[in-house]
């Protein structure tokens, strides 16, 4: 009997800084392409880090983001990106949360800063890395 290759395993991701459309680290440079699915908002913080933004879940406010279908390897790459360890001792943790986008619920993965790597960032009060000032972006890149 001939050996069946499983299908790819797809995952969705809830972006909000660097990675979003326009910006620096722009999710759709990753191979295989990422799919956009819709723009979404869930209940987070946003932190300046400086150069780029980190999120703490929870709480009211609003934070603005991008929904993608994902591949294991872009998955994988993010997970470099955001320096995620498997011991919990990066700078982002990987989450999974519910996400409403165009009227559906999808499971997504979402960066979270580690909590000790919080204190004394600033708060973006508009939940939108691209409305920070002296946020840095790529605009000239088109999709």
């Amino acid at each position: 009997m001939p050996h069946r290759s499983a299908p790819p395993r797809f995952a969705h991701v809830f972006v909000y800084g660097t990675l979003r459309r326009g910006g620096s680290n722009d999710i759709a440079r990753y191979r295989p392409a990422p799919r956009f699915v819709g723009e979404a908002f869930i209940a987070a913080t946003l932190h300046d880090l400086g150069s780029y933004p980190g999120a703490v879940l929870g709480g009211d406010a609003r934070l603005r983001g991008e929904v993608y279908r994902i591949t294991p390897e872009v998955e994988a790459a993010l997970d470099l990106l955001e320096d995620v360890r498997a011991d919990g001792t990066g700078e982002y943790l990987r989450r999974e949360l519910s996400v409403e986008v165009g009227g559906l619920r999808l499971q997504c993965l979402v960066y979270e800063l580690h909590p000790e790597r919080v204190a004394g960032r600033p708060v973006i009060g508009a939940g939108d890395w691209f409305a920070a000032p002296g946020a840095r972006r790529d605009f000239t890149r088109r999709n």
